[in-house]
C-alpha cells in the first residue's frame, strides 16, 4: 500500500533544502556547526579557505534556514538551526558506507584478479 504523496509544494521544499546541502564545502560547515556554535574566523581557519569563499557558503546555508548567525561583539558566530541536523550526516554518512563497502570489495576483486593474471604472466614466460 502506497503512502500518501506528499504535494508538489513539500517536494519542492525538501528539493531547495536538499539542494542548499549539496556542496562539499557547505557540508564541511554543518559536520562542524553540528559540535557547536563556530566563529567565523574559527571556520576560516579551520576549512583554510579564504573568507569570501566561507562566507558565501555561510550565507546559502543562512538562507535555506539551515545554519543561524548572530553577532557578538564585532565576530559573527554560527550554528545549526536544527541540531537534528546532526543525525541527517550521521544517516548520511551510514548509507555511504554501505556504498563504499561494495565498492571496496570489488576494488579487492580487481586487485585479486590483476595479481592472478601477473602471476600467469611470470609463468608463461617462464615456460617459453
Amino acid at each position: 500500500m502506497l503512502e500518501t504523496i506528499a504535494s508538489p509544494e513539500l517536494q519542492a521544499l525538501k528539493a531547495r533544502f536538499f539542494k542548499a546541502l549539496a556542496h562539499p564545502i557547505r557540508i564541511r560547515i554543518l559536520e562542524i556547526l553540528v559540535n557547536g556554535d563556530v566563529r567565523v574566523q574559527d571556520l576560516q581557519k579551520t576549512l583554510a579557505l579564504d573568507q569570501p569563499i566561507v562566507s558565501q557558503q555561510l550565507a546559502r546555508l543562512r538562507e535555506s534556514g539551515i545554519v543561524v548567525s548572530r553577532k557578538e561583539g564585532t565576530t559573527m558566530v554560527y550554528g545549526v538551526a536544527d541540531p537534528e541536523l546532526r543525525e541527517l550526516l550521521r544517516v548520511a554518512r551510514r548509507i555511504l558506507n554501505r556504498r563504499l563497502i561494495g565498492v571496496r570489495s570489488l576494488l579487492r576483486e580487481l586487485a585479486t584478479d590483476e595479481d592472478r593474471a601477473r602471476r600467469e604472466r611470470r609463468i608463461s614466460r617462464r615456460g617459453r
